[in-house]
């Protein structure tokens, strides 16, 4: 799937986070960019090769912290008014908020992003998306922060 109308095609077919139990992996490198191993589209998960895709999607949920980091994301939208045009505007103004610290810190405005830094918060915590299951609200007590205050929890 490296055809950029595919991907505007899963854009208007999305459906609302909420309705959506597991997200699908595919196979897409026009979006994904280097040095990142997957992301959220509209309920699909984004990787760079047919057999990432493919592994990912035969390994359950639980055992895969890659699957729980983007599945947290998809909490995230649902907690964003269960809305993925939401959650992307979001994501993006705490992105440009966060561009100026990249003078401090490799990819900062990627690393201090509220999203972001609740989903590597609990990657690897197998029951995290259980007390979620209503959406992830995490996010918001790094959002109520400056980002040189959330660079500085980073670095400890």
């Amino acid at each position: 799937m490296s055809n950029p109308f595919k991907l505007l095609w899963l854009m208007l077919t999305a459906r609302r986070p909420s309705r959506i139990a597991e997200m699908p992996v595919l196979k897409e490198t026009f979006w994904l960019g280097k040095g990142y191993e997957a992301l959220t589209f509209f309920g699909h998960i984004v990787v760079h090769s047919q057999e990432e895709a493919d592994a990912l999607n035969q390994r359950p949920l639980i055992h895969s912290s890659l699957k729980r980091h983007e599945t947290i994301h998809l909490r995230q939208a649902q907690a964003t008014h269960n809305s993925w045009l939401c959650f992307y505007i979001l994501y993006i103004w705490y992105y440009l908020r966060a561009l100026p610290q990249n003078r401090h810190m490799h990819n900062a405005a990627y690393y201090l992003n509220p999203f972001e830094m609740e989903a590597y918060e609990h990657m690897y915590d197998p029951d995290y998306l259980e007390r979620c299951a209503n959406g992830a609200q995490g996010w918001r007590r790094y959002a109520k922060m400056k980002p040189s205050e959330r660079r500085k929890i980073t670095k400890s």
